[in-house]
């Protein structure tokens, strides 16, 4: 059975679902629907375009692996922020808020949603992405594995394994563009138009 669960825990992986995540941002930023990389894509959002930023090879998932539990995964991507080659997700540990800017060549676009954990191994991110093209409700899993201390990643539902973080830590790690300076919240605000206050209901003129 597969519950939304957020605690506290170790670590854990994603990569090609990123490539993904950027994907879709892109995309409706541009309005051209394109391929999507071997990571994944965002369900729903028309328009994603295809930046990778994923180095990492397919691999062949280990026999002995076995999947992160929700407070490992918790403790992955909270208040972490993943770079992009153009633009930053961020996951918030408060309230499990996803935030979200893109801002190249295809045009700008930014998101808004939550990001939640399961002990079956899934990261995933329900969001609305917001362009001039119009607002796009996204989501993506990312599924992950963990043996002999390396982190494995896939992009749910047929993305390919690759390594997410060596249990040495090596440089060119996905898991090193996860950091915990907030790259996300300031570009965030510029990109979204400003929410008026809520008017209140009219009410109905009294008959004469």
């Amino acid at each position: 059975m597969s519950v939304w669960r957020v605690e506290t825990g170790r670590s854990s992986s994603g990569s090609k679902g990123l490539t993904l995540i950027i994907l879709v941002a892109s995309t409706i930023a541009s309005g051209t629907a394109s391929g999507a990389a071997p990571g994944a894509s965002l369900p729903n959002a028309p328009n994603a375009p295809a930046t990778s930023t994923a180095s990492a090879s397919a691999v062949t998932l280990p026999a002995g692996a076995s999947p992160m539990v929700a407070s490992q995964l918790f403790v992955l991507y909270r208040d972490k922020s993943w770079q992009w080659t153009d633009g930053a997700g961020r996951m918030s540990g408060k309230d499990r808020r996803f935030t979200a800017w893109i801002d190249g060549a295809k045009g700008k676009s930014w998101a808004e949603g939550r990001w939640l954990v399961t002990d079956a191994g899934l990261m995933c991110i329900k969001a609305n992405w917001h362009s001039a093209e119009g607002i796009f409700p996204g989501k993506t899993c990312f599924a992950h594995r963990m043996a002999s201390g390396t982190i494995y990643q896939k992009q749910e539902p047929d993305g390919a394994w690759y390594v997410f973080r060596h249990a040495d830590g090596r440089e060119d790690d996905e898991a090193k563009k996860l950091v915990s300076v907030d790259l996300v919240t300031a570009r965030f605000e510029s990109l979204r138009p400003v929410r008026g206050p809520e008017q209140l209901p009219t009410k109905p003129k009294a008959k004469e």
